[in-house]
């Protein structure tokens, strides 16, 4: 049975440059930085969260949408904030580039989305507190 969702992949041009925008800009942690014999191997995620995102070299497809119109499509990664119109505001102090001018309202809680440096897109997201089963 599985247990787990272990990584998520992002593609990027940079892995020093990506690994900087993830942990200066957006706060996660590294938390793998191994230079094995098929590449460098970096993953960054959340403080003793169970999901990492690695940071693997490959120029072709960084930031590139799938097809046309891809451009409206959320990110390939969801990170979820408990304040997000207060992490946004640190983020945008970091130089964190977004979508849109502010966070906006959706029937299951806020939402916008950040570029890195390669252009992937990164949803963030907070959920209502109804969508989590509090009070």
């Amino acid at each position: 049975m599985l247990t787990n969702v272990m990584y998520v992949t992002l593609y990027v041009t940079d892995q020093d440059r990506a690994l900087r925008f993830y942990t200066e800009q957006l706060g996660l942690q590294k938390i793998i930085d191994y230079p094995g014999p098929d590449g460098r191997f970096l993953t960054v995620g959340t403080p003793g969260g169970p999901l990492e995102i690695i940071l693997w070299p490959h120029a072709p497809a960084a930031g590139q949408p799938a097809e046309a119109g891809a451009s409206v499509a959320p990110g390939p990664v969801f990170l979820e904030s408990d304040d997000l119109r207060k992490d946004v505001e640190l983020f945008r102090e970091r130089g964190v580039t977004f979508d849109r001018p502010e966070p906006e309202d959706y029937p299951f809680g806020i939402r916008i989305e950040a570029l890195d440096p390669d252009g992937n897109r990164i949803s963030l997201r907070q959920r209502a507190k109804a969508g989590r089963g509090d009070d």
